[in-house]
């Protein structure tokens, strides 16, 4: 069993590569969103709480977050965690490592998925998805093959983030390195950081996540 953080900017693939790991290695995703939303509607102590700060506007505490990881953590290990969207600030990562100590547990490898940003722009600004089948598409490196249509499902419901703009994305990444960014020098003092190129092609980023955890598997 290994416990992973991914961590990079918004667009570099950590849900893609998250699912492949989720169906390769029988790992659970634990994304903070998911979570959220899951808890909203489950009816518990915990679920009433969120919905009742989501319902108010209000940000979802720290608190509040390591208290949903707490509860999944009690469940079913599969081959192991990965923490996608979480931790993002130092504080929180104070926090996931004494939760992970208190459940005795411990953090396997960080993995950095480094982007360039503006080839990372460029991912973005063109990405649609299919609303049927999830399928996603770009403008200039994958579109479909009939204008509208997608090649996977036949369905015509194709849709772009409103957020997946140039303009937006700068908003977000300047984001990421106010607050996320220094877990990479936190980690790597650490001695958990390990770095794959996050704009590769998909299989190849997934061969180089695969090679950390064999990796670390055997240390």
């Amino acid at each position: 069993m290994i416990n992973i953080i991914l961590l990079g900017p918004p667009g570099a693939g950590k849900g893609t590569q998250a699912h492949r790991l989720v169906a390769e290695r029988n790992m659970i995703q634990l994304s903070t969103g998911d979570m959220l939303r899951e808890a909203r509607t489950s009816g518990t102590a915990m679920g009433k709480m969120v919905a009742d700060v989501m319902d108010r506007g209000d940000l979802v505490t720290d608190e509040i977050v390591i208290g949903l990881i707490d509860e999944k953590l009690q469940g079913d290990n599969g081959g192991g965690f990965i923490f996608d969207g979480f931790p993002r600030t130092l504080a929180q990562a104070d926090a996931l490592g004494a939760l992970l100590k208190r459940s005795g547990r411990k953090l396997d490898a960080v993995i950095e998925m480094q982007v360039d940003d503006a080839a990372l722009v460029a991912r973005i600004s063109g990405r649609f998805t299919c609303g049927d089948c999830g399928e996603v598409y770009h403008d200039d490196t994958k579109p479909t093959a009939k204008p509208g249509t997608c090649d996977k499902c036949g369905s015509s419901d194709l849709k772009r983030r409103a957020d997946d703009n140039a303009d937006s994305l700068k908003v977000r990444l300047m984001e990421y390195y106010k607050k996320t960014s220094p877990l990479i020098g936190y980690y790597y003092a650490k001695g958990d950081l390990h770095t794959v190129d996050g704009l590769a092609e998909i299989d190849t980023v997934a061969k180089s996540i695969a090679n950390v955890l064999d990796q670390v598997r055997t240390s």
